[in-house]
């Protein structure tokens, strides 16, 4: 029997786990630097509320995936409490299990996303309507058009992600609603970062597909994925996913190790023999037949600590740029902004799952609103409303180095200051800080095929997830790069450029797999 070592159990990880296990003729163990499960999709509890780190739908193009997640926890028959008080109609699961009786389900729930510029929302993408030319006003409206239709017949040549927008929106549009957005997000100007960003997260998204969407109104299966109405959703958060599936890893025979941070990589011979990790001050080696990484590129490099890796390499991946992540939770009575649109929630706050704050004199770029995402996050979510504020910087900048109450005030001074809520309102917050959230695209990263050449001489290792091929892959990508990695084990094929090709080529978000 092979024995596998895994590191890091987010969605990749687990997903990988789960999968060798089927066979039975593996032994797994997983190795996790944190003390939780999920990694970036883990749910966070405080005080009877659950936060979700950066909002996680669970949809996909990608017929196995969706199978997938139902098999583990299934979707919904009975109507959630909200849908129920509101007479909301959802497309429920014959035979499925009801939310208010047991709590192993995914819920359906509708997709609202909204920009909050100029203190007014707009869709997210932005839509051709009345409302959006009523806040835009004519003059812009009038310059929109016209930027568009240059945009249209004058194709810039995409070598940069202000390229890639542009392309698709016009200048116009790109400078309102992505320029300095994309910049508050990255710390760079859209021009020094790759176009592949946008490829792999908006490439089918467009003014030119939103207008042919008007006229031929697409279902959830052949929709582009920014623009999908409807998602399943754990009953209690992602994290809820991930720690039952971890819970039939463990049943099903296998390990997982928590708080042992992989620190060196061990190789003779082209092929990693041994992982040595910290655990409670002590370093323990353990050794294996076959690896799988999902720890960051950089981390993993620069772990190898008996062969001499190339000089090009080791600078490549010692360059490799990460956005740190730091989300406020804050509970409130009530919020300022009004309910506006026709949608029933509960106690009649905003519809919206998340908001794209667009304002420039903030530095908040997102918030949620977790009772609309799930009523079961929130402990009272008629009597209360439980939002999440999302933040990125730099691990050791001025504000990850703010101590709590300092970075709660500030982060809720904000949200005051944009006109959401009044301070007055506010009854509980808490804080949440993520390492290496969100690899980025810039820097060494247009060297990163050096780098993956480099790492594919190694017979028995296979890199999957975000971290693991610094690449912003959605949660479903990042469990078919671990979907793909297992067969490829199972069978003996030594390519890996099924694994590296998973959301690179367009049929990934562009069609829906059977």
């Amino acid at each position: 029997m092979k024995k596998v070592i895994i590191i890091g159990a987010g969605p990749a990880g687990l997903t990988a786990a789960n999968e060798l296990l089927k066979n039975g003729n593996y032994e797994v163990i997983v190795l996790e630097e944190t003390d939780v499960i999920g990694g970036i999709s883990k749910t966070v509890k405080y005080n009877g509320n659950r936060m979700d780190i950066g909002g996680h739908r669970f949809f996909s193009k990608d017929e196995r995936i969706s199978n997938y997640w139902k098999s583990i926890m299934p979707v919904q028959g009975y109507n959630s409490i909200d849908d129920k008080k509101l007479s909301r109609v959802k497309k429920l699961e014959i035979g499925g299990p009801d939310p208010e009786k047991t709590d192993n389900v995914m819920l359906v729930r509708d997709r609202v996303s909204r920009i909050y510029y100029l203190k007014k929302f707009f869709d997210y993408p932005i839509t051709i309507k009345k409302e959006t030319f009523k806040n835009m006003g004519l003059k812009r409206t009038i310059k929109v058009g016209f930027s568009y239709i240059k945009a249209v017949f004058v194709k810039r040549k995409e070598k940069s992600l202000e390229d890639f927008y542009i392309n698709r929106f016009g200048k116009v549009l790109y400078n309102m609603f992505f320029e300095k957005y994309t910049e508050k997000l990255w710390g760079r100007h859209p021009s020094q970062i790759s176009a592949d960003w946008g490829s792999q997260r908006v490439k089918g998204l467009s003014i030119g597909k939103v207008l042919k969407d008007l006229i031929i109104k697409p279902d959830n299966k052949n929709v582009e994925t920014s623009l999908i109405e409807e998602f399943w959703y754990p009953k209690f958060g992602p994290g809820q996913f991930w720690e039952t599936l971890a819970n039939n890893i463990t049943e099903n025979g296998g390990k997982i190790l928590k708080k042992h941070k992989v620190a060196n990589i061990n190789i003779t011979n082209n092929k990693i023999n041994s992982v040595v990790c910290n655990f409670e001050e002590k370093s323990i080696e353990i050794k294996g037949d076959i690896f799988i990484s999902s720890m960051p590129l950089k981390d993993f490099i620069c772990g190898i600590n008996n062969e001499k890796v190339p000089y090009d390499v080791l600078e490549i991946a010692k360059g490799l740029p990460y956005i740190d992540f730091q989300t406020v939770g804050v509970l409130v009575k009530k919020l300022k902004i009004k309910n506006e649109t026709n949608l029933k929630t509960l106690s009649n706050i905003v519809p919206d799952c998340w908001v794209y704050v667009q304002e420039p004199d903030v530095k908040m770029l997102r918030f949620q609103i977790f009772n609309n995402w799930s009523p079961y996050m929130v402990a009272k979510p008629e009597e209360t409303v439980w939002i999440g504020l999302e933040y990125k910087c730099l691990e050791n900048d001025n504000y990850w180095n703010m101590n709590d109450n300092e970075f709660i005030n500030f982060a809720i001074d904000e949200l005051v200051k944009i006109g959401i809520i009044d301070k007055s309102d506010v009854i509980d917050s808490h804080r949440e800080k993520v390492k290496k959230a969100y690899p980025a695209y810039f820097d060494t990263y247009s060297k990163i095929d050096d780098l993956i050449k480099y790492l594919n001489h190694f017979e028995n290792l296979y890199c999957i997830g975000r971290n693991g091929q610094h690449r912003y892959n959605n949660m479903d990508h990042s469990m078919l790069t671990a979907i793909e990695a297992v067969y490829n084990i199972q069978n003996n094929i030594k390519d890996r450029s099924n694994i590296w090709n998973v959301n690179t080529e367009k049929s990934y978000l562009e069609e829906k797999h059977k």
